[in-house]
């Protein structure tokens, strides 16, 4: 199972939220560039990306910081945040990301997910953002009648990949991911899911691993000391050992 610091850049600097709330943010860093040099260093072997302002906005706007973080680090990137039509994703896709991550695109116009997962192939993902087990969209600000499981069976049919599952109640808490609903979404799509929302011990990147997806998104956890990377990553190499 791949551990994957996330970066949420926010007005250029690396914030996180709470629940998706953009009026409790904690900034980290005023050098997105350097903290994502510290989880290099570290060992990770992949970065998660957030441009909140392009969620909420609808484009990307921290465009900037994306395009110099991926000229100082040798990781695969995913970005997520603002990419809502293939022009954006192409034009990330050639700066150098290495995996696009769709949201409010994929409630809002699936027939082009599709398009693009036929053009991009296993760089498309999508990201499933559910409250109480609704799709939430545009930044989390708007809340979809579609629930998270319906859409990932849709998305899967159109040919999506892979899927990045939050639980925005548990996202930034430090509450513990939403096991249940994680289960729920491996069993309901054969494809690779990546889950995000509330790690904050060793202990639940090991039960997120036994439930059998590919990747655990952490966030605050790393920032806040709960979790050190170089431990976790090498508590699941040694798991994979046995």
């Amino acid at each position: 199972m791949d551990i994957i610091p996330a970066i949420d850049i926010k007005g250029g600097r690396c914030v996180r939220l709470y629940q998706g709330d953009y009026s409790r943010e904690t900034v980290f860093s005023d050098d997105p560039v350097a903290v994502a040099l510290q989880w290099q260093a570290q060992g990770a072997s992949r970065l998660h990306l957030v441009d909140l302002d392009g969620a909420a906005s609808g484009t990307v706007r921290n465009m900037s910081v994306v395009e110099s973080i991926v000229k100082k680090v040798s990781l695969p990137i995913q970005l997520g945040g603002g990419i809502r039509d293939r022009a954006t994703t192409s034009r990330l896709l050639r700066t150098g990301i290495n995996r696009v991550i769709l949201g409010t695109v994929a409630a809002e116009k699936p027939d082009l997910v599709r398009d693009l997962c036929r053009e991009f192939g296993d760089a498309i993902a999508v990201g499933i953002d559910a409250r109480d087990g609704r799709v939430a969209t545009h930044g989390w600000l708007k809340d979809s009648r579609l629930t998270a499981l319906e859409m990932a069976r849709t998305m899967a049919a159109l040919g999506v990949r892979r899927f990045i599952y939050t639980d925005i109640k548990r996202d930034g808490t430090l509450a513990g991911p939403n096991f249940e609903g994680i289960a729920s979404m491996v069993a309901a799509v054969n494809v690779p899911v990546i889950a995000a929302g509330g790690i904050s011990m060793p202990e639940h990147l090991r039960e997120l691993e036994e439930l059998g997806v590919e990747g655990a998104i952490v966030g605050k956890a790393l920032y806040t000391g709960n979790i050190n990377l170089r431990e976790a990553l090498a508590s699941a190499q040694q798991s994979q050992r046995k």
